[in-house]
């Protein structure tokens, strides 16, 4: 099975393998958010919970949709991630902490794109944060969110996640060495050949 996975995220593309490892991993802690959820906020959060794994597809096709395009599958978990996190705010409330998630995907942008590919990352990279600012206090009502002393423990272990991922984000960011053309670097000063009599 790890072999099938790392056959499956593997890429040529250094920002691409980057971006399926992320979206793996993503995946392979989804499951069990419900569990964390739970245990932070007590079996009141338990309806809650399990509505959180909506976007567990969508993090397991990214590296397909890498396969078909590179360029693609890492607008595709970027916009997945925020989606995610958006719609994961509404379901458990605002108290919950849940937007915070919001800086990972800012950070998450800034990894996956070039500066070359602007459209990608100055959207990416702002999306996020008129998403935050449009919907704080704005979200609709959730039947299923946090209430009272519960969301002390569900806020805590949100901040405490969002810090690991900027950790591991930032870590990520060290190793990727975009591959990039070489030029000979030819001085403008040459000595011109000598015709030889």
């Amino acid at each position: 099975m790890i072999a099938w996975l790392r056959r499956y995220a593997a890429a040529d593309d250094p920002r691409v393998a980057t971006g399926n490892f992320i979206a793996l991993l993503l995946a392979s802690n989804t499951p069990f958010y419900p569990l964390y959820l739970v245990a932070a906020g007590g079996a009141s959060m338990s309806r809650a919970a399990w509505l959180t794994l909506c976007c567990f597809p969508f993090f397991c096709a990214v590296p397909a949709v890498a396969r078909w395009h590179g360029y693609a599958g890492r607008l595709f978990l970027a916009m997945a991630a925020l989606a995610n996190t958006v719609f994961c705010t509404w379901v458990i409330g605002e108290a919950s902490g849940t937007q915070l998630f919001l800086l990972p995907c800012i950070t998450l942008a800034a990894l996956l794109f070039r500066r070359s590919e602007r459209v990608a990352l100055v959207g990416m990279l702002y999306l996020p944060v008129v998403a935050g600012v449009a919907l704080f206090g704005r979200y609709p009502v959730s039947p299923f969110a946090c209430m009272g002393p519960v969301c002390g423990g569900i806020l805590w272990m949100n901040a405490f996640s969002v810090a690991v991922l900027l950790a591991l984000f930032g870590y990520m960011a060290t190793g990727i060495q975009d591959i990039t053309p070489v030029r000979a670097n030819v001085p403008s000063t040459c000595p011109r050949p000598t015709r030889r009599p």
